[in-house]
C-alpha cells in the first residue's frame, strides 16, 4: 500500500520490450537507501516489483495487463517518473489509501495558473471512472495523492501547490499529455458491494441491486 506522497522523481535509464511486456531500468537515489529485491514500488502510480538493484538504479518488470492499462508504455529513455516506496508500518499517513492499481489513464485538457496554484483539467479515458470522482474526494494522478476540485461527466480538475509541482513530474506536464488515474478504493468497494449479486455471479448471493435500505442497516447492526 502507498499514500500518494512522492519521495523522488526518477529517470528512465533503459527499457526493453517484447510484445506487451517491458523491463524498466530506473535511476534513483533517495528510495535506494533500504530498497530490496522483491519490494513494491510505485512508478507513476503503478505498483511494480524491484527485480534487480544496482548503483543508483533498479529494474522492474511490466506485464501485459499493466502495459495495456497504464501510460508506462509511453515512457522513453530519459522520461521522468514519480517514485514512492510502499508505506512502512508506523509511518505517517499523509495522503490517502493508494494501491498502485491503475483504473485507467487520462489526458490533460488544460493547465491554468490560479494565483499560487496550478489547476489541471483531466479527461478520463473511461466514462465509468467518473462515478468514483467526486468534489473534495481523493484521487491519484501519476501516483500523486490529490483532491478533486470539480467533477463532471467528461472531465475533472485538481489544484496543485508549487511544492508538488516542483517535487513531481507534474511540473513537466503539458496539455495533451497522459496520466495514470487511480480512483479512491473506498468508493470502488462501496460500488461493488451495492451491485454484488445483481449480475448472478454467485447463485447464493443476495440481490441488493436496489440499494441498501434502512431495514438492512438496522438488521446488520450498523444503526
Amino acid at each position: 500500500m502507498f499514500t500518494g506522497l512522492i519521495e523522488e522523481v526518477g529517470v528512465l535509464r533503459g527499457i526493453s520490450t517484447g510484445g506487451e511486456m517491458m523491463v524498466l531500468n530506473i535511476g534513483a537515489s533517495v528510495i535506494m537507501d533500504d530498497l530490496k529485491i522483491g519490494d513494491s514500488i510505485a512508478v507513476n502510480g503503478v505498483c511494480l516489483t524491484a527485480t534487480t538493484l544496482g548503483d543508483h538504479y533498479f529494474t522492474a518488470d511490466v506485464m501485459p495487463q499493466t502495459f495495456r492499462n497504464s501510460n508506462l508504455k509511453e515512457l522513453r529513455i530519459g522520461s521522468k517518473v514519480n517514485l514512492e516506496r510502499a508505506m512502512a508500518a508506523g509511518g505517517r499517513f499523509g495522503g490517502h489509501i493508494v494501491q498502485g492499481h491503475v483504473d485507467g489513464t487520462g489526458t490533460f485538457k488544460s493547465i491554468k495558473r490560479d494565483q499560487n496554484a496550478v489547476v489541471f483539467e483531466i479527461a478520463a479515458d473511461r466514462k465509468s471512472l467518473y462515478k468514483y470522482i467526486i468534489p473534495k474526494g481523493s484521487i491519484t494522478i501519476d501516483g500523486i495523492s490529490l483532491t478533486v476540485v470539480t467533477a463532471g461527466t467528461s472531465s475533472f480538475t485538481v489544484s496543485v501547490i508549487p511544492h508538488t509541482l516542483g517535487e513531481t513530474v507534474l511540473g513537466h506536464k503539458r496539455a495533451g499529455d497522459s496520466v495514470n488515474i487511480e480512483c479512491d478504493v473506498l468508493g470502488k468497494y462501496v460500488d461493488h458491494l451495492l451491485r454484488y449479486g445483481s449480475a448472478g455471479r454467485e447463485e447464493e448471493a443476495e440481490d441488493i441491486s436496489s440499494g441498501i435500505s434502512h431495514d438492512f442497516l438496522a438488521a446488520n447492526g450498523f444503526i
